[in-house]
């Protein structure tokens, strides 16, 4: 059975000041999002699935409901605020979705077989796709994750926000999330750490699962909704479900890795480094000119 991709694409890019998910960066019209469903078709991905919301429903579709006609199957999901476990109701001045892994619930009567979560707005490289492809075609007993160079998935115009990855024997044993990471002259450092080394394994939300995880899933978020519930800005996130996968043994997280680059928008000033970034792509011909149409 071919694995799924799950495109979470419902963030609110507060730092971005726009919605990157369909931010032109490619010579033909594509939006970052587009080379990962480009790279997920050529390594053994038979579905996208996005996760989107309601803001940017109707020209999401429009843009994407017939671009990959022939190339991969397709399909919607809305994250929407009122999707909650029965009894709860969210805040009425509650505004921005309840985060990456409620986005990752809202897959779930959509996803019957081994999937792949990563964001919109994140260029993870061919490496990576073909990695986890090769991993999740092979009928895997455990999870696993792409995890990248810390030094390599720095912004130049503002700070960042990385979960570092600590491993033993090749499993990820511990997610800790670090805010406000950013270079000062030769180090990398953190509102948690005074210096970090820019080899440290970090994760940028390339998970691979499988369906397994959805009860988990459900179990976290109502605990969650139970004790955030009343929140404003309460997230809950996909490495709070990884780590309590971890800490109660219910899967292994195996950690792969290989020489993909990742960059992505977290910024509007990022938007030129990525486009320089992709035609590089094209003139190496990892991609071509026109995505759909070559």
């Amino acid at each position: 059975m071919k694995p799924t991709l799950v495109i979470l694409a419902g963030g609110l890019a507060s730092r971005y000041g726009g919605i990157k998910q369909m931010e032109t960066i490619g010579p033909s019209g594509e939006a970052i999002l587009d080379y990962s469903v480009f790279d997920a078709a050529r390594s053994g991905f038979g579905k996208v699935i996005f996760v989107i919301n309601q803001t940017i429903e109707n020209d999401f579709k429009e843009k994407y409901t017939h671009r990959f006609k022939g190339k991969i199957a397709i399909d919607f999901v809305l994250q929407t605020l009122d999707d909650l476990p029965k009894g709860f109701t969210p805040p009425k001045e509650r505004e921005k979705p309840w985060g990456t892994g409620h986005a990752v619930r809202a897959v779930r009567n959509l996803v019957h077989e081994p999937f792949l979560v990563i964001n919109a707005d994140d260029f993870y490289g061919l490496d990576a796709f073909q990695t986890i492809g090769k991993y999740l075609l092979s009928n895997p007993q455990h999870y696993a994750m792409y995890a990248y160079q810390l030094g390599n998935t720095l912004s130049q115009h503002g700070t960042v926000s990385r979960g570092l990855c600590f491993a033993e024997n090749g499993f990820l044993t511990r997610i800790e999330e670090n805010t406000s990471i950013r270079r000062i002259g030769q180090s990398i450092v953190s509102d948690q750490n005074t210096q970090l080394d820019p080899n440290t394994p970090v994760s940028m939300n390339f998970w691979a699962l499988k369906p397994d995880v959805f009860p988990v899933i459900e179990q976290l978020f109502t605990n969650f909704m139970k004790s955030s519930g009343d929140s404003l800005s309460a997230e809950f996130y996909i490495p709070t479900v990884i780590q309590h996968v971890i800490d109660n043994n219910l899967q292994k997280i195996k950690i792969l890795t290989g020489n993909a680059i990742w960059f992505g928008m977290t910024y509007q000033s990022d938007r030129k480094i990525t486009k320089i970034a992709i035609n590089q792509l094209i003139n190496q011909e990892i991609y071509p000119s026109d995505l759909w149409n070559h």
